[in-house]
């Protein structure tokens, strides 16, 4: 697991500004404070969630975990005990949370479409089907007959002398033979 830098400094900016702006007496005028609670953890998410460069699954329990639960419910219990004029608000907890799920949804969306696009340069892609809708990488032949049954003594092949990808040819999975 590899720490991204340029998302790692651009959260730590944005957590220090809303951490400034959110537990000290200063207030903003002429904006909502629900719109500003949506917005701030919208970001907030948004820059976590590539911090870390892992899986899809990885990213998203930890963007839940630390930024949606830990940042947006203790930020606001953490007003309560602070003597800094700001109440407690169930709704800001709310607008916390609708702007962290959009974020992550959003980032979860992308991310999936950013590793398909990257299979596909790759060379991955869906298994091919004969005309009868036989799976060719299992084995299926037009005939019904497999590899085997046939004679042909080995399944390394399709059974016109071309190698499948299970067939211990290079599939382009880790660029060696």
């Amino acid at each position: 697991m590899r720490i991204r830098t340029f998302p790692l400094g651009a959260f730590i900016f944005f957590l220090v500004l809303a951490a400034y702006l959110g537990l000290s007496s200063v207030q903003v005028p002429q904006i909502n404070d629900k719109a500003l609670h949506f917005v701030t953890f919208f970001i907030l998410t948004l820059t976590f969630y590539w911090v870390l460069d892992t899986t899809r699954r990885r990213a998203l329990n930890f963007t839940l975990l630390i930024v949606t639960s830990g940042l947006g419910l203790g930020s606001e219990a953490l007003q309560a005990f602070l003597p800094n004029g700001r109440q407690f608000d169930p709704l800001d907890i709310a607008a916390n949370l609708v702007g962290s799920f959009l974020a992550v949804g959003l980032c979860t969306i992308y991310h999936k479409r950013m590793l398909d696009r990257r299979r596909r340069a790759k060379g991955y892609g869906v298994v091919q089907q004969d005309e009868e809708g036989g799976d060719l990488e299992m084995g299926a032949q037009k005939s019904g007959v497999t590899g085997e049954d046939a004679g042909e003594g080995s399944t390394d092949g399709d059974g016109d002398g071309h190698l499948t990808p299970s067939s211990g040819a290079d599939d382009g999975l880790d660029g060696k033979k």
